[in-house]
């Protein structure tokens, strides 16, 4: 999409196309465009049919409410941060008392209009023509031009003295997919962080995959979940140097520490077993959940944690676990098929065997349910065999620190 196309979109023309796409079906994409062509510019057609197919994918991430108002890039809906994970960012900076952030390669504006919508002023800037242009007709579309001005420049030449906060999200793709390696962020993480050291508040949205060692000493390192599925890092300037912190969402739930606790001993697997949450075992925190739980690790290189009560915890899902045996496929279907075990739910940590790959080769049958962990106890290829727990009601969460 050119700016001209994305220009066109926003006319009453385009306006009017796009939202009676809304509920269009992509597989009749064909039949709808021959359809459209007769009344509207092939070249509008066409912008109108790739905006409707960005917008139902954005649902997920920014609900239908804000998603069929909002614009979207081939990659900027992609890119963005998830709605929910944007506002609880924000709520932190507000609660600081932020008023107003530098947001520095804002891409669509994701999380610009979180802020703004706490009433905090935002500069956004990003150097693509195209994609200050979505992000300008985003704060538009909901409401909230008036906080936030959209400037087409390149970060590095900005100044951002006049901010409560600096807001950094580095592009972490290139021609080839995702970067791992921080330096090849565009712009480079240690940019990133000379930026923040110069403002009183500063966050930089970072890869959940980045070493610990990377962290700077005087900054809080913070992974993300939201309903257990893990979404970004964050490094915080001005807040709780050294600080790691796990925050799951909704919430927000909070697990922090500024001295980690030493790798839990392993032992024999007790009957409840523990699957931490992803942010958890990133932010290396398994320890501090094997503590509250008075459990083990089931093997010192894997973050399952074992125990013989049931204990209420938020980051970590419970199950109750029947059998312990050595790997074997045919030793399983023998076991599934003695169990009428036809929905089988498939979960591996330190495995080669893929979930699909085992499901195949077993052929679960019948109407009960159970789940499989492929995993290693004391070292050895082990299955783990149960199902979901009933853990004791979890006290609601309190107001996290900022």
């Amino acid at each position: 999409m050119t700016p001209e196309d994305f220009a066109a979109l926003l006319t009453p023309e385009g306006r009017a196309l796009l939202d009676s796409l809304r509920d269009y079906d992509p597989a009749q994409e064909l039949a709808v465009a021959t359809r459209l062509r007769r009344e509207h510019p092939a070249g509008l057609v066409s912008a109108a049919l790739g905006q409707a197919r960005l917008r139902q994918r954005a649902v997920a991430k920014f609900g239908a409410e804000d998603a069929f108002r909002m614009y979207f890039t081939s990659g900027g809906g992609e890119m963005a941060t998830r709605a929910s994970v944007a506002s609880y960012r924000a709520q932190r900076l507000a609660d600081l008392g932020v008023r107003s952030v530098a947001d520095l390669c804002c891409g669509i504006g994701g999380d610009a209009l979180a802020l703004a919508r706490l009433g905090i002023r935002v500069l956004a800037v990003d150097r693509d023509p195209l994609t200050c242009a979505v992000a300008r007709a985003n704060a538009e579309a909901l409401g909230l031009a008036d906080l936030i001005e959209v400037r087409e420049a390149d970060v590095t030449e900005v100044d951002t003295a006049g901010f409560d906060a600096v807001f950094i999200d580095p592009a972490r793709r290139g021609g080839r997919g995702r970067v791992f390696d921080p330096e090849s962020y565009s712009p480079p993480l240690s940019w990133a962080v000379e930026a923040a050291r110069t403002a009183k508040w500063a966050a930089i949205k970072i890869a959940p995959g980045i070493p610990h060692e990377a962290v700077p000493e005087e900054a809080e390192a913070e992974w993300i979940s939201d309903h257990g599925d893990v979404k970004e890092a964050v490094l915080w300037f001005g807040t709780a140097p050294g600080t790691v912190r796990a925050t799951l969402l909704p919430g927000p739930r909070a697990l922090h520490t500024t001295d980690p606790l030493p790798d839990p001993e392993a032992g024999p697997v007790g009957r409840w077993l523990y699957e931490p949450d992803g942010a958890v075992i990133r932010a290396h925190l398994v320890a501090e959940v094997a503590e509250q739980l008075g459990g083990r690790l089931i093997d010192p290189t894997i973050a399952y944690v074992t125990a013989d009560e049931l204990r209420a915890t938020p980051y970590a899902t419970a199950y109750e676990i029947t059998d312990v045996l050595p790997f074997g496929l045919k030793k399983l279907k023998a076991l599934l098929r003695e169990r009428g075990v036809g929905i089988l739910t498939v979960k591996k940590r330190g495995s080669a065997i893929e979930p699909e790959e085992l499901r195949k080769k077993v052929k679960p049958q019948g109407p009960n349910a159970a789940t499989v962990f492929l995993t290693r106890v004391a070292g050895a290829p082990s299955m783990l065999i149960g199902a979901p727990a009933e853990p004791p009601a979890i006290p609601p969460a309190a107001k996290p620190a900022h």
